[in-house]
């Protein structure tokens, strides 16, 4: 067993130490889901950061940067920077002052039951692709550090996933998510720093314009727009940003903690952007791009220094995994399982959240070793189904206009053309179209809505008459 493997085994050791030391502390169904309400500044900061910097960011959008170059990054780390940014400066104090349990109840609340059930099987499968494209980067780490088959490093990747995630909720993944967004910045810039004293600032000097192009060759404008809206419209409402919101001890902690988080996310993000462009001439005809960072490390570090870089990876990956099964199973617990067992205890509610977990964390090693990519996962896990959430959240925040039967039609219209145009008639803008069915659908039916409200009124005042 290589050194790396075994810092790498020790780091992943610790976190599952304080995962479980702090899971001590948790007594409720919202001490497991939403940390209590209690997170301040540090933890809220570095949890939103943590979580949505994960191995999309570090390991996927990398390796698609170094095969088609700048254009590619559009979604991470761009994209998604922009979504919290958006979150932060117009979102975050509205959704806080909701007092939700999971981003599933401002549906039941604001419209109805129904489509808070339909909202949760949109929501749970999104979260779900997100863990697995953890699962698939974990298994592409390990498979790099141990020199095993990428096949037995994602099961034993999945094993790790689940049991850290089970042990403490919310309040585990904001403290674990402080030591790792710590520990991935410091990898980064050491890598980076690495990188650039030997040979990484030549290659960025002589580096191709072509590589720099924000849209890709013939790539169209409703080709880039559609790039751009999927990481931003399409994971702004996503459940495990909203979790993090309301999780916040107060409305101004979770607005100025976004903002903060969308800064470091930025700042560091620029570094996988970095290396990405300059990974060709470093490291030509790479098999997997998606294994440029680890491999990079590999070759400019030393044992001690890539151990720390491994470690850095993990942390990315273990912070963005967490939060993804905990979702999925909070939405199916809280939202679908609990409302049928009337009189369940809270420490039956944590039971459930807890293996809900498990199941997930299982399905999500499934899809993680079918898959063809990590970046593939994450632009799944952004595009289905949310075009008719980002709508029908919109206009239940911040208008008085449509109830159930809207939010519903712009729910079903909105992954109904979705799936039509991504998987069956092959429409070649499917997040464009399933947002102006989503849009359509609720302004259509919240119309009828209305005239069907003011017609019984009308008929009254013309039999008084």
């Amino acid at each position: 067993m290589s050194f790396v493997l075994v810092g790498v085994l020790v780091y992943v050791a610790v976190q599952l130490g304080i995962g479980f030391v702090i899971s001590r502390r948790i007594r409720t169904e919202d001490d497991y889901l939403i940390a209590g309400r209690s997170l301040g500044y540090p933890l809220a900061i570095f949890t939103i950061f943590a979580t949505w910097f994960g191995a999309e960011t570090v390991v996927g959008a990398a390796g698609r940067i170094y095969s088609e170059g700048l254009g590619a990054g559009s979604g991470d780390p761009f994209g998604y920077g922009l979504c919290i940014l958006f979150m932060g400066l117009f979102f975050a104090v509205p959704l806080w002052k909701r007092k939700m349990t999971t981003p599933a109840d401002f549906f039941r609340d604001r419209f109805s039951g129904a489509t808070e059930r339909i909202v949760v099987l949109l929501m749970a499968p999104t979260s779900l692709f997100w863990a697995a494209a953890q699962v698939r980067a974990f298994g592409q780490v390990l498979s790099v550090a141990s020199g095993l088959d990428l096949t037995l490093t994602l099961a034993g990747a999945a094993s790790v996933v689940i049991l850290y995630t089970m042990f403490g909720g919310l309040l585990a993944d904001a403290w674990t998510d402080l030591v790792q967004g710590i520990a991935l910045s410091v990898g980064l810039v050491v890598l980076f720093v690495a990188v650039m004293a030997n040979g990484g600032a030549e290659a960025l000097a002589a580096l191709d314009p072509e590589r720099l192009r924000m849209a890709g060759p013939g790539q169209s404008w409703p080709d880039l727009l559609e790039s751009w809206l999927i990481p931003v419209c399409g994971s702004l409402f996503a459940a495990e940003l909203v979790t993090r919101i309301i999780a916040a001890r107060s409305g101004v902690v979770a607005r100025r903690s976004a903002l903060s988080a969308a800064a470091i996310y930025m700042t560091l993000g620029l570094i996988p952007v970095t290396l990405g462009l300059i990974g060709p001439t470093l490291l030509p005809g790479l098999e997997h791009p998606e294994q440029l960072l680890p491999t990079l490390a590999s070759t400019y570090l030393g044992p001690v220094l890539y151990t720390l870089f491994a470690g850095a990876l993990v942390s990315a990956i273990l912070s963005t995994v967490d939060s993804a099964l905990l979702v999925s199973s909070s939405l199916v617990s809280h939202n679908l399982v609990v409302p049928l067992l009337p009189g369940v205890t809270e420490a039956g509610k944590v039971r459930l959240a807890r293996g809900g977990v498990a199941l997930f964390g299982v399905l999500a090693w499934i899809l993680a070793a079918g898959a063809d990519s990590v970046y593939g996962l994450v632009e799944e896990a952004s595009a289905f189904g949310s075009a008719g959430i980002f709508v029908v959240m919109l206009a239940g925040l911040f208008t008085p206009y449509g109830s159930g039967p809207s939010a519903v039609a712009s729910l079903l219209a909105g992954v109904g053309v979705w799936i039509l145009g991504a998987y069956v008639a092959g429409i070649g803008h499917p997040f464009l179209a399933s947002l102006a069915a989503a849009a359509t659908a609720f302004v259509l039916v919240a119309v009828l809505e209305s005239a069907r409200s003011r017609r019984p009124a009308a008929l009254r005042v013309r039999s008084s008459d």
